[in-house]
């Protein structure tokens, strides 16, 4: 049989413990519209897996289509059962849902589902595909190996290099980091947008992530964040409230609908002026809620985008600032074990502070 070259699929990894409705925003943010859920035996069920990872998908608006049932060595027939349904469904991407064998079985699909060859050669050694449908994974055991890679990363804006977040906190906290966030964010409690700088917080054990967890849900964390923004207010104060929700043209990107539309969840931002420009304004905007996109999606819906956001912001992007001009300034909770009121504060990045020093000479 002719060899190719193997192009890993793109491989997602959460632990049980992540909230699922992250793990749906991630599938629906790449476009999926139908995903083939591959689970393995009654574990999966029995442990509440599988049901979360479908009403997740369900409340992202992406169609699931469930293959369960994948035995301990996966069978031929399976894998070509499976194939033959991600074409018959227009399916987009696959995600497993369980152990190691889902996982391998898993992939054994992806391969066969963009290629008539026999299931066996890709159960054998899916390394003979030079394509294959996109794999998440969703493990539901402790340890599947290190062939199921950390995917958390942050990014250099200078290089753009891609950097380790998830292996830097491990060095640093010594291996100690709270499991619920599963092994793509252990520790990790929430999420900011990738190129928004700023501050994130990180729980070291479990009993501290889930006290910070609530105090997220109740929205009694202070957060908030200074962005440059187009166009000039006529008010110093304000605030934007409406629900947000995957855009219906493009399931990329995040978008404004009434109270009540289906698949959407209610968000507030509130906003004051710090300083006017010639045609920019830098704010301060201070979340309720901390929705995907939030703040740039409801700035862009009362036309002011954020300077720099090549998704929300002008065709004509503002490119030297790398990404949106946005940085989580200002992080305060009560500490879960303590009880301690603890408040952080970030500096501006030189990024930021080199683009209002423009502005105020006129310069953009």
């Amino acid at each position: 049989m002719q060899s190719f070259t193997y192009h890993s699929p793109t491989k997602l990894h959460f632990g049980v413990g992540a909230v699922a409705d992250h793990m749906a925003d991630e599938v629906a943010s790449r476009g999926c519209k139908v995903a083939l859920v591959v689970a393995g035996g009654g574990s999966v069920r029995r442990n509440g897996a599988l049901d979360a990872v479908l009403k997740a998908l369900e409340a992202a608006g992406v169609r699931a289509v469930e293959f369960s049932g994948i035995e301990p060595n996966p069978r031929v027939t399976s894998v070509d059962r499976a194939a033959a349904l991600c074409r018959a469904e227009g399916v987009d991407l696959v995600i497993a849902v369980g152990g190691g064998s889902t996982m391998d079985a898993s992939k054994a699909i992806c391969a066969a589902a963009r290629h008539d060859g026999p299931a066996w050669d890709f159960v054998l050694d899916n390394s003979l595909v030079k394509d294959a449908l996109p794999l998440m994974t969703v493990n539901t055991i402790a340890a599947t190996g290190s062939e199921y890679d950390n995917g958390a990363v942050i990014s250099n804006i200078e290089t753009n290099e891609k950097l380790p977040l998830v292996n830097d906190l491990l060095w640093h906290c010594k291996g100690s980091l709270s499991g619920i966030g599963g092994e793509i964010r252990p520790g990790i409690v929430h999420r900011i947008d990738k190129d928004t700088s700023g501050l994130l917080v990180v729980a070291k054990d479990d009993a501290t992530h889930i006290g910070l967890s609530q105090q997220m849900a109740v929205h009694s964390v202070e957060r908030a964040y200074q962005t440059v923004v187009y166009g000039g207010f006529a008010q110093d104060e304000g605030f934007v409230e409406a629900n947000l929700g995957r855009s219906k043209t493009d399931r990329k990107k995040m978008a404004v609908y009434p109270a009540g539309e289906p698949h959407t969840k209610y968000a507030y931002t509130g906003y004051k002026v710090l300083e006017r420009f010639g045609g920019f304004t830098l704010l301060e905007c201070r979340l309720k809620t901390g929705r995907t996109h939030q703040i740039r999606v409801h700035m862009a819906s009362i036309q002011h985008p954020v300077a720099g956001d090549p998704v929300y912001g002008p065709h004509n992007c503002i490119t030297k600032l790398h990404g949106q001009c946005l940085h989580a300034k200002t992080l305060g909770f009560i500490h879960p074990i303590t009880g301690e009121h603890l408040r952080f504060d970030s500096e501006l990045p030189e990024y930021f502070t080199h683009f209002i020093a423009s502005l105020r000479r006129g310069i953009v």
